[in-house]
């Protein structure tokens, strides 16, 4: 069986909401949320794999989220709308054969179904700055076809400058 990615995400999220509001040990967690998608490896493996990013990369993506929401304590934000955050951002940096915009998409479908009524345009405002910082900064890493949009102009200089050479 192939578990579509958006159930995938939100076994993911309820995996880490039960973290953050239990102390239940990672193991019991993961048997009772993320484990339920094993009779699909890929889909259990991208699960678990992002279920331990988000948790360890906490100290990288939570200075980024701060930084763009500069008028809220990050206690202020929602939980579920900082899980998915933490989680975008997760793929953003972690994930290279996923697309940004594919990742931001997911996040705010998943918002409008678990979260607050303005939790999407939330998620959305602030993913987006993120994206555009981490590209101006060198820090996405994106391979493949279709995975970082090049503008016209970039495409055309390097045309230009290999036609120089």
């Amino acid at each position: 069986m192939r578990y579509k990615r958006r159930l995938v995400r939100e076994k993911t999220l309820q995996a880490l909401y039960a973290l953050e509001l239990s102390d239940d040990p990672i193991d019991h967690i993961l048997t009772h949320t993320i484990d339920q998608l094993r009779d699909d490896k890929e889909s259990h493996e991208f699960a678990r794999s992002l279920f331990q990013k988000c948790i360890d990369a906490i100290p990288v993506i939570d200075p980024l989220i701060r930084e763009q929401t500069a008028n809220w304590e990050l206690d202020r934000i929602a939980l579920i709308d900082k899980l998915l955050l933490r989680m975008t951002i997760a793929e953003f940096m972690f994930f290279e054969e996923i697309p940004p915009k594919v990742s931001i998409n997911e996040a705010i479908e998943i918002a409008k179904r678990f979260s607050t009524e303005k939790s999407s345009q939330f998620i959305n405002g602030i993913l987006d700055a993120i994206l555009e910082r981490l590209k101006t900064e060198n820090k996405l890493r994106k391979s493949g076809r279709g995975l970082i949009e090049i503008s016209v102009n970039t495409v055309r200089e390097e045309e230009s400058n290999n036609k120089a050479t």
